[in-house]
């Protein structure tokens, strides 16, 4: 790389609280998930990791309104360039990774979290599902696919799992939501060949809802895929630590790419389903009805907070066919999303089943 290359990065250093050193063999320490300690690879020393005592024990609320100046940060930069503490070697990285391993020396790499234009990490939700234990839950479950190929199950070894923090941002926020809309009740009655009809009344409705929003989640990065990670959750965001990188040692994190403000847009629009569901829900309690429908809403909006957490996910893949698919372990829970061969044989004979089980209750009737 020439000089106007390295002028075009940017460039950091890596903290050195980050490498711990193991004390018995010298060796680079790791967060462990199993114990929640930093532990040695070579020799298994365990070290407790403790939290400084200004520090809270949990990511803090933020006010939203306060963080608008930082909202919507531009990186400016595709790349950076990190000098690693250990062995001074310098190495290229995304400009959103914040950890990695230095290739010359094997040393963690935690680069500053603080950068002028980002906001920092509150906390962090540590993995406490191991790349083993991953790999079991997997196996579990690409067994229960039925339309998933007997051969590709057979072949699915999945490749080394990559361990991976991943940005979100939460937010917290009373509603209060003024509504309109009706509600339908159901009438049952036989004619005269004794065949059942419903017919339902419909009838308008109004009032108000007000429902506290607790750590609405929102994925800070477009780099993976937002459906599969939907169907991790979901994480239990209440049991996070104030962030240390002591927690992502050995791990991959990558810092959000969507901002504060988009990500509001996000959470506010998921919000309003929700809300939608919970008044259709209270439209139907209330007037004992069977349906509801035609809801229109007017939902404000106040008391907003965010925290900025990283989350834990086990990422792999195996092979089949020639063909690559994906999956991912939440690194907190254990649940597996993720993509399979079909096999359309088996889908033929479960259509085949089904249009048989119709076709005899209908003949039965």
């Amino acid at each position: 790389m020439d000089t106007e290359e390295l002028n075009s990065v940017n460039i950091v250093e890596t903290e050195d609280e980050t490498d711990k050193k193991c004390p018995q063999c010298g060796g680079v320490m790791d967060f462990d998930p199993a114990s929640g300690n930093l532990k040695c690879p070579f020799c298994d020393y365990e070290e407790t990791i403790q939290r400084e005592e200004a520090a809270p024990e949990k990511a803090q609320e933020m006010d939203f309104y306060a963080a608008e100046h930082t909202a919507n940060c531009d990186w400016g930069v595709a790349t950076k360039t990190v000098i690693c503490e250990a062995c001074g070697a310098e190495s290229i990285y995304d400009a959103l990774q914040t950890s990695a391993v230095c290739p010359f020396c094997g040393s963690n790499q935690v680069m500053d979290a603080n950068d002028v234009d980002t906001i920092a990490p509150g906390g962090v939700v540590p993995f406490s599902i191991s790349d083993k234990e991953a790999s079991e839950q997997f196996k579990q479950w690409i067994r229960h696919k039925w339309f998933c190929p007997k051969l590709a199950k057979g072949s699915a070894k999945p490749d080394k799992f990559k361990g991976i923090y991943l940005p979100y941002w939460t937010f917290d926020a009373e509603t209060r939501t003024a509504y309109q809309g009706e509600y339908g009740i159901d009438h049952v009655r036989r004619d005269r060949n004794g065949r059942t009809q419903t017919t339902t009344s419909w009838h308008r409705t109004s009032g108000t809802y007000q429902e506290f929003i607790d750590d609405e989640l929102v994925l800070a990065s477009e780099k993976h895929d937002r459906s599969m990670l939907r169907k991790l959750e979901p994480f239990d965001t209440g049991n996070n630590k104030t962030y240390n990188p002591k927690y992502i040692a050995g791990f991959v994190a990558e810092r959000y790419s969507i901002g504060l403000k988009d990500a509001w847009n996000f959470a506010a629009s998921s919000i309003r389903s929700k809300l939608e569901n919970h008044i259709s829900q209270k439209i139907q309690a209330e007037h004992h009805a069977d349906h509801a429908r035609n809801i229109y809403m007017n939902t404000d909006f106040s008391d907003i907070t965010y925290k900025y957490l990283l989350l834990p996910v086990w990422i792999s893949h195996f092979k089949y066919k020639d063909k690559v698919y994906q999956f991912m372990v939440n690194g907190q829970t254990g649940q597996v999303a993720g993509k399979t061969p079909l096999s359309a044989l088996r889908i033929v004979l479960t259509v085949l089943v089904i249009l048989a089980i119709v076709a005899l209750i209908f003949w039965l009737d």
